[in-house]
């Protein structure tokens, strides 16, 4: 379906403005993926705050341009599937990094994360990053812990004083 220009500047437009809030960024190259299964990847994206789309790679430059992922224009080949995290910056990541595990054609480009261009080390150690959620859980997991710690070390100790009097 060919565009005519006004779609193609609505198109770069909304690019555009999702690229001014976003957080991170990741792109990838989709080419031999069932429409299905790209469609259940947006549905579970939407549902953490990734916003995902397929674009041509000259509009996905022109949208990207004075932004923050300007440094991917580098990486855009082939059929480019973009995601953008708006809540937590490894939400895109680690959507990718799951389909890519699942899909052997689907295959990460490249990441930008704070306007820099990101390894694929730097990528997966962004998709490992936990939620707000997942740290505090894990925060309180540790304190939980800790302070079962020293309740058991007083108790002992208190049992070592009754015996030794």
């Amino acid at each position: 379906m060919a565009l005519n220009l006004s779609k193609k500047k609505t198109i770069v437009s909304k690019i555009n403005q999702i690229s001014n809030l976003a957080l991170s960024a990741i792109i990838a190259n989709s080419q031999g993926i069932s429409v299905n299964k790209i469609n259940q990847l947006r549905k579970s994206g939407r549902e953490v705050g990734v916003e995902m789309s397929i674009v041509r790679n000259t509009l996905l430059s022109l949208a990207i341009k004075n932004t923050n992922f300007e440094c991917l224009k580098k990486k855009l080949k082939g059929s480019t599937f973009i995601a953008y995290s708006t809540k937590h910056p490894g939400s895109g990541a680690r959507l990718f990094k799951e389909f890519e595990k699942k899909n052997k054609q689907f295959k990460i480009t490249g990441a930008a994360f704070e306007g820099k261009l990101l390894s694929e080390l730097e990528i997966n150690q962004l998709a490992d990053m936990p939620t707000y959620e997942e740290a505090i859980g894990k925060l309180l997991l540790i304190l939980k812990i800790s302070i079962a710690g020293k309740l058991i070390y007083t108790l002992s100790a208190i049992k070592e004083k009754k015996e030794t009097s």
